[in-house]
């Protein structure tokens, strides 16, 4: 298994954890700070809220985007606590990371029965 795939596993299953502990229903702002808890106490470093600027004709733009988390300054994670994940969700997340200069990215909708079903996995 690639390094990426097996941080992109463990983190996987640290947010089923959150899941299973909280359940659907909750907003995304508590899905995330237990997520980040989580994910620490697994040994990852995790910054959250992580200001995105957009680089537009040569000028580094804080256009007010912010990526929910970001592991091992490797891989994006976009949540969401929606009722289904759409089209523009998914941009968003290779927006973010296009604009981070990112390869890895999971968008994880906290919003489902079984959160395998909430989670979409997106590499550059």
């Amino acid at each position: 298994m690639a390094e990426s795939d097996q941080v992109t596993h463990r983190i996987i299953g640290c947010a089923m954890h959150v899941h299973s502990a909280l359940g659907p229903g909750l907003l995304e702002s508590a899905y995330e700070v237990c997520l980040e808890h989580e994910l620490k106490k697994a040994g990852f470093k995790v910054a959250r809220q992580l200001p995105v600027s957009v680089v537009y004709d040569g000028i580094e733009l804080d256009a007010g985007y912010k990526i929910d988390l970001l592991v091992e300054d490797a891989v994006i994670l976009e949540l969401k606590a929606v009722e289904k994940l759409l089209p523009v969700h998914e941009a968003q997340l290779l927006s973010y990371l296009r604009l981070a200069n990112k390869k890895t990215g999971l968008l994880i909708n906290f919003h489902t029965a079984s959160l395998k079903d909430g989670i979409i996995r997106r590499s550059l």
